[in-house]
Protein backbone atom coordinates (compact mmCIF):
# COMPACT_ATOMS: atom_id res chain seq x y z
CA UNK A 1 0.00 0.00 0.00
CA UNK A 2 1.39 3.39 -0.97
CA UNK A 3 1.16 6.35 1.39
CA UNK A 4 2.34 9.92 1.01
CA UNK A 5 5.04 11.17 3.31
CA UNK A 6 5.41 14.66 4.71
CA UNK A 7 7.94 15.45 2.00
CA UNK A 8 5.38 14.68 -0.71
CA UNK A 9 6.78 11.44 -2.06
CA UNK A 10 4.98 8.12 -2.25
CA UNK A 11 6.16 5.38 0.10
CA UNK A 12 5.16 1.73 -0.17
CA UNK A 13 4.65 -0.24 3.04
CA UNK A 14 4.60 -3.98 2.58
CA UNK A 15 5.19 -7.26 4.30
CA UNK A 16 8.75 -8.59 4.21
CA UNK A 17 9.47 -11.72 2.14
CA UNK A 18 12.37 -14.17 2.29
CA UNK A 19 13.88 -12.76 -0.90
CA UNK A 20 14.23 -9.44 0.93
CA UNK A 21 17.03 -10.79 3.10
CA UNK A 22 19.66 -8.45 1.60
CA UNK A 23 17.43 -5.41 2.19
CA UNK A 24 16.72 -6.61 5.73
CA UNK A 25 20.44 -7.01 6.38
CA UNK A 26 21.15 -3.51 5.04
CA UNK A 27 18.45 -1.83 7.10
CA UNK A 28 19.43 -3.79 10.22
CA UNK A 29 23.04 -2.62 9.92
CA UNK A 30 21.76 0.94 9.41
CA UNK A 31 19.51 0.64 12.47
CA UNK A 32 22.31 -0.64 14.67
CA UNK A 33 24.67 2.11 13.52
CA UNK A 34 22.06 4.84 13.98
CA UNK A 35 20.70 3.88 17.40
CA UNK A 36 22.93 1.24 19.00
CA UNK A 37 21.02 1.10 22.30
CA UNK A 38 17.62 0.50 20.68
CA UNK A 39 18.30 -3.07 19.59
CA UNK A 40 19.70 -6.12 21.34
CA UNK A 41 22.50 -6.72 18.89
CA UNK A 42 25.74 -5.07 17.85
CA UNK A 43 26.80 -4.18 14.32
CA UNK A 44 29.56 -6.81 14.56
CA UNK A 45 27.07 -9.52 15.56
CA UNK A 46 24.76 -8.59 12.68
CA UNK A 47 27.60 -8.47 10.17
CA UNK A 48 28.67 -11.97 11.23
CA UNK A 49 25.26 -13.53 10.48
CA UNK A 50 25.12 -15.92 7.55
CA UNK A 51 22.85 -15.64 4.52
CA UNK A 52 20.78 -18.52 5.95
CA UNK A 53 20.21 -16.55 9.17
CA UNK A 54 19.16 -13.44 7.24
CA UNK A 55 16.82 -15.51 5.05
CA UNK A 56 15.27 -17.03 8.17
CA UNK A 57 14.73 -13.58 9.72
CA UNK A 58 13.08 -12.31 6.53
CA UNK A 59 10.95 -15.44 6.06
CA UNK A 60 9.85 -15.48 9.71
CA UNK A 61 7.91 -12.23 9.35
CA UNK A 62 6.47 -12.91 5.92
CA UNK A 63 3.47 -15.11 6.62
CA UNK A 64 1.40 -16.62 9.34
CA UNK A 65 -0.32 -15.41 12.43
CA UNK A 66 2.55 -15.53 14.92
CA UNK A 67 5.16 -13.33 13.24
CA UNK A 68 4.91 -10.13 11.22
CA UNK A 69 7.46 -7.82 9.63
CA UNK A 70 6.95 -4.85 7.33
CA UNK A 71 9.21 -2.43 5.52
CA UNK A 72 8.69 0.89 3.80
CA UNK A 73 10.44 2.13 0.68
CA UNK A 74 10.02 5.16 -1.57
CA UNK A 75 8.40 4.24 -4.89
CA UNK A 76 11.40 5.66 -6.71
CA UNK A 77 13.86 3.65 -4.54
CA UNK A 78 12.22 0.25 -3.90
CA UNK A 79 15.56 -1.32 -3.02
CA UNK A 80 16.30 1.15 -0.20
CA UNK A 81 14.18 0.64 2.89
CA UNK A 82 13.27 3.80 4.77
CA UNK A 83 11.65 2.00 7.69
CA UNK A 84 11.17 -1.43 9.23
CA UNK A 85 9.39 -3.07 12.15
CA UNK A 86 8.61 -6.57 13.37
CA UNK A 87 6.11 -8.05 15.74
CA UNK A 88 5.49 -11.52 17.13
CA UNK A 89 3.04 -13.29 19.42
CA UNK A 90 4.86 -14.00 22.67
CA UNK A 91 2.06 -15.24 24.90
CA UNK A 92 -1.67 -15.71 25.17
CA UNK A 93 -3.41 -12.54 24.06
CA UNK A 94 -0.29 -10.49 23.51
CA UNK A 95 2.20 -9.59 20.83
CA UNK A 96 5.62 -7.99 21.14
CA UNK A 97 6.62 -5.04 18.93
CA UNK A 98 10.36 -5.04 18.12
CA UNK A 99 12.94 -3.49 15.81
CA UNK A 100 11.00 -0.33 15.03
CA UNK A 101 13.18 1.88 12.84
CA UNK A 102 12.65 4.89 10.60
CA UNK A 103 15.62 6.42 8.78
CA UNK A 104 16.64 9.83 10.14
CA UNK A 105 15.46 11.74 7.05
CA UNK A 106 11.97 10.23 7.39
CA UNK A 107 11.40 10.85 11.09
CA UNK A 108 8.48 13.15 11.81
CA UNK A 109 6.82 12.27 8.50
CA UNK A 110 4.07 10.08 9.97
CA UNK A 111 5.72 6.90 8.73
CA UNK A 112 6.33 5.50 12.23
CA UNK A 113 2.65 5.97 13.11
CA UNK A 114 1.59 4.36 9.84
CA UNK A 115 3.76 1.31 10.47
CA UNK A 116 2.68 0.91 14.11
CA UNK A 117 -0.94 1.24 12.90
CA UNK A 118 -0.27 -1.69 10.55
CA UNK A 119 1.28 -3.75 13.36
CA UNK A 120 -1.74 -3.07 15.58
CA UNK A 121 -4.09 -4.10 12.77
CA UNK A 122 -2.13 -7.33 12.22
CA UNK A 123 -2.07 -8.07 15.96
CA UNK A 124 -5.85 -7.61 16.30
CA UNK A 125 -7.09 -9.16 13.09
CA UNK A 126 -4.55 -11.84 12.14
CA UNK A 127 -2.88 -12.76 15.42
CA UNK A 128 -6.06 -12.28 17.48
CA UNK A 129 -4.34 -10.61 20.42
CA UNK A 130 -5.65 -7.77 22.55
CA UNK A 131 -2.39 -6.33 23.90
CA UNK A 132 0.72 -5.08 22.16
CA UNK A 133 3.83 -4.54 24.27
CA UNK A 134 7.41 -3.45 23.77
CA UNK A 135 10.57 -2.56 25.62
CA UNK A 136 12.25 0.80 25.17
CA UNK A 137 15.76 1.64 26.40
CA UNK A 138 15.71 4.11 29.27
CA UNK A 139 17.93 6.53 27.30
CA UNK A 140 15.84 6.47 24.11
CA UNK A 141 13.72 9.53 24.89
CA UNK A 142 12.57 10.02 21.29
CA UNK A 143 11.10 6.50 21.03
CA UNK A 144 9.64 6.66 24.54
CA UNK A 145 7.85 9.93 23.72
CA UNK A 146 6.47 8.53 20.44
CA UNK A 147 5.06 5.45 22.16
CA UNK A 148 3.43 7.58 24.86
CA UNK A 149 1.83 9.84 22.24
CA UNK A 150 0.62 6.74 20.41
CA UNK A 151 -1.13 5.49 23.58
CA UNK A 152 1.33 3.01 25.08
CA UNK A 153 1.70 3.20 28.86
CA UNK A 154 4.47 2.00 31.15
CA UNK A 155 3.63 -1.27 32.90
CA UNK A 156 6.07 -0.67 35.75
CA UNK A 157 8.17 -3.65 34.62
CA UNK A 158 11.79 -3.18 33.67
CA UNK A 159 14.63 -5.48 32.78
CA UNK A 160 18.36 -5.06 32.40
CA UNK A 161 19.48 -4.12 28.89
CA UNK A 162 21.33 -7.13 27.49
CA UNK A 163 24.28 -5.17 26.08
CA UNK A 164 24.77 -3.10 29.27
CA UNK A 165 23.11 -4.58 32.39
CA UNK A 166 23.62 -1.26 34.23
CA UNK A 167 20.94 0.21 31.94
CA UNK A 168 17.25 -0.67 31.87
CA UNK A 169 14.61 -1.40 29.31
CA UNK A 170 11.16 -0.14 30.22
CA UNK A 171 8.11 -2.20 29.27
CA UNK A 172 5.19 -0.37 27.69
CA UNK A 173 1.88 -1.77 26.48
CA UNK A 174 -1.14 -0.80 24.44
CA UNK A 175 -4.61 -2.29 24.73
CA UNK A 176 -6.01 -3.28 21.34
CA UNK A 177 -9.46 -4.12 22.71
CA UNK A 178 -12.39 -1.99 21.79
Amino acid sequence: MAVSSAVGEEITVRRVAEDDWRLLRAVRLEMLSDTPTAYLETVAEAEARSEDEWRFRARRGSTGVTDYAIAAAPLDQPHRWAAYLACFVDGPGRAHLVSVYVAPGRRGSGLTRRMVDDACHWARTEAGVDTLHLYVHEDNARAHAFYRRYGFTETGATMPYDLDPDKLEIEMQLSLAG
